[in-house]
């Protein structure tokens, strides 16, 4: 029974990949560029790990890239819950399966696609990079098979623990914040291969001895202590595997028993006194302006809370703001006004500012019967996004300043964030109300079709005039610089950068309160489109 159970759930998972490549053009065509990568980027993978053979520390190598093998097999079901339509298992709900040939069935079918092959591959050429003899390459085969069962089986694990999560809002979330994750994981590899590349492979010992007993990394130990002639520890590290695989197959088991037996709360809407409590409670909004002032400022600050869009764009440039000067300081290659980058980041927060609402725009356009009333609106989303902005971009100077060992330059480069961060303010407010765009509540895209050049003038060019507007704070920088004693005074850059971002913040908010006002309908039509 389990072995019809377990081929019609391959055919099925077949006949889901066909379709879904038969659904458009485009699709397919993707889908086939994107195999033919993977294949290649595979290809090339197995190759290097086979020239790797022999050479001084490979092993170590060797393990910590299984490790992180099976680290993103865990994880990356949180972030493409719709890679694999097979992951849903309450699909099969209806009908009248029991767990443990349906556990074996759906593990079989995660055994076929591109990430498997992908997988398989880099496993042997692991494996051959370490396997010396005859008994090895025997070893080798068997923690092959292992050490991918178990990276199959942890995904399976966490997606059927993480079902109601994935589709939910916060799953969303998570999928919207997938490319934050490779970009900040591409910088880690690159910053990692930098280390290795200037130190060697042997700063890795550490780290891979104590990966060489953490499945699935331990079945590739296997290999390599058989190789060496430790043959009670490769027997340790293979059943440390085969009991990892053991432990996510039981674990997966009871998750998918009571997915396939209990009812989905999610939508319930149960009204307790905590609950109502939360709803009644306004927590620190309590320490925001009265009037108009500070609830614009909470709506902002929930946006950024509860909106999948705003708060990928928000962990967006907080990550990218730190990375840059801080890995730029590690490597030896940065300067200390690489510190403004953080400010620039979430400066550019500040553009189409009207595009987060959407359709319900209009709601705030109806509570706008003046200029007044619009520049009070445009302070106040300036005034939210300075709540995080302020102190994240003091904390990324101070960092990457301490890093560099340079405090003599931190308060001019201070003042330039902040002179930075107000002209970026003032850009912003005028660019949101002269090239407003709609943002798709759905999918990856931040513009909708037919409005990427308004996004492009918006950003960019508010980018270019903010660039402009700072120039005379750069110009007293660099006349201090190289002016005889003028280093003495730039302390003076710290309030004096502030209080020039300061003036031509409310200056720019003074210049585009008036448009706003007056152009309130197009706005709306502009950002009522996704």
């Amino acid at each position: 029974m389990s072995t019809d159970i377990t081929a019609v759930v391959v055919r099925l998972k077949l006949s889901l990949l066909r379709n879904g490549l038969r659904q458009s053009g485009g699709r397919r065509t993707a889908y086939i560029a994107s195999a033919i990568m993977v294949l290649l980027f595979a290809a090339l993978q197995l190759l290097g790990l086979i020239m790797l053979r022999g050479t001084a520390h490979a092993d170590s190598l060797v393990v910590l890239l299984v490790a992180v093998l099976g680290l993103g097999w865990a994880v990356m079901p949180l972030f493409f819950p719709g890679g694999d339509e097979t992951l849903d298992p309450t699909r099969l709900v209806m009908l009248p399966l029991r767990p443990q040939p349906l556990v074996r069935a759906l593990l079989v079918a995660s055994l076929v696609g591109i990430g498997p092959l992908f997988t398989l591959c880099l496993l042997v050429g692991s494996v051959i990079t370490v396997a010396r003899g005859g008994v090895a390459v025997a070893v080798a085969v068997v923690a092959v098979a292992l050490a991918l069962l178990v990276c199959v089986a942890f995904a399976r694990a966490v997606a059927a623990a993480n079902l109601r999560l994935l589709t939910s809002r916060k799953g969303r979330d998570l999928a919207v914040l997938s490319g934050l994750v490779i970009a900040v994981g591409a910088q880690v590899v690159n910053f990692g291969a930098q280390r290795l590349g200037a130190s060697g492979l042997a700063q890795l010992d550490p780290v891979a001895d104590v990966l060489r007993w953490v499945p699935p990394a331990s079945a590739i130990g296997a290999v390599e202590s058989v190789s060496d002639g430790s043959y009670g520890v490769a027997v340790l590290q293979l059943a440390l595997s085969a009991g990892a695989l053991a432990a996510l197959i039981t674990v997966w088991s009871r998750h998918l028993t009571r997915l396939m037996t209990s009812p989905d709360g999610s939508t319930l809407q149960a009204v307790t006194e905590t609950a109502v409590r939360e709803r009644n409670s306004t927590g620190l909004a309590r320490l925001l302006p009265a009037g108009r002032t500070g609830t614009v400022m909470e709506r902002s600050l929930r946006y950024v809370w509860r909106d999948p869009k705003t708060k990928a764009a928000w962990v967006t440039s907080l990550a990218i703001g730190l990375i840059v000067p801080l890995f730029n300081a590690l490597q030896g290659t940065g300067s200390i006004y690489f510190a403004c980058f953080a400010a620039g980041m979430l400066g550019i927060l500040m553009y189409n500012q009207f595009g987060q609402d959407t359709s319900a725009f209009w709601m705030v356009a109806m509570t706008i019967s003046s200029r007044r009333d619009a520049y009070v609106e445009l302070r106040a989303r300036a005034l939210a996004l300075l709540l995080i902005t302020l102190p994240y971009a003091a904390l990324v100077t101070v960092l990457t300043t301490a890093l560099l060992g340079d405090w003599a330059r931190l308060p001019e480069v201070l003042g330039l964030s902040l002179a930075l961060l107000g002209a970026m303010l003032a850009t912003g407010a005028w660019t949101s109300a002269r090239f407003p765009y709609s943002i798709p509540q759905e999918g990856y895209k931040n513009v909708v079709p037919g409005q990427t050049n308004l996004a492009w003038i918006s950003i960019f060019g508010g980018m270019l005039a903010a660039a402009l507007l700072c120039a005379p704070v750069i110009a007293v920088t660099i006349w201090l610089r190289v002016s005889d004693g003028g280093e003495a005074w730039t302390w003076l850059l710290l309030p004096g950068g502030a209080a020039y971002g300061a003036a031509i913040t409310l200056l720019g908010l003074r210049l585009a309160a008036p448009r706003t006002a007056d152009r309130l309908p197009e706005i709306l039509t502009a950002v009522s489109k996704g």
